[in-house]
């Protein structure tokens, strides 16, 4: 059974960082590609960040330079460090693990989510 649990959310005041971390279970960890997603109130879900079994990353434009995606396959985790928070970055986010990188496309296993509200 494929689990991934996403931990970190919090009300955060503009400016302010927040990690997020997801935890894997049930999928061969390090061949899978690991995303972030976020979806607000009345919004489409939109793809935030990805990162590839190799390591290698993509970002919305959105959040360019400001987000950063990791992983640690010992403990097949994936996280989200988020810097310069805005308003406009309040979502549920949600994890995703994929065995292929087109992020524009709803693929493979999905988290629950968790709650991220930046404001003062």
């Amino acid at each position: 059974q494929v689990q991934l649990v996403e931990s970190g959310g919090d009300l955060v005041q503009p400016g302010e960082s927040r990690r997020l971390s997801c935890a894997a279970s049930g999928i061969l960890f390090k061949i899978y590609s690991m995303g972030w997603f976020r979806q607000a109130p009345g919004k489409q879900r939109e793809w935030v960040a990805g990162i590839s079994a190799e390591s290698s990353t993509d970002y919305a434009d959105s959040v360019e330079g400001r987000f950063t995606i990791s992983r640690d396959n010992d403990k097949n985790t994936v996280y989200l460090l988020m810097n310069s928070l805005k308003p406009e970055d309040t979502a549920k986010y949600h994890c995703n693990a994929r065995l292929n990188e087109d992020w524009s496309r709803e693929s493979g296993f999905w988290g629950r989510g968790t709650q991220v509200t930046v404001s003062s």
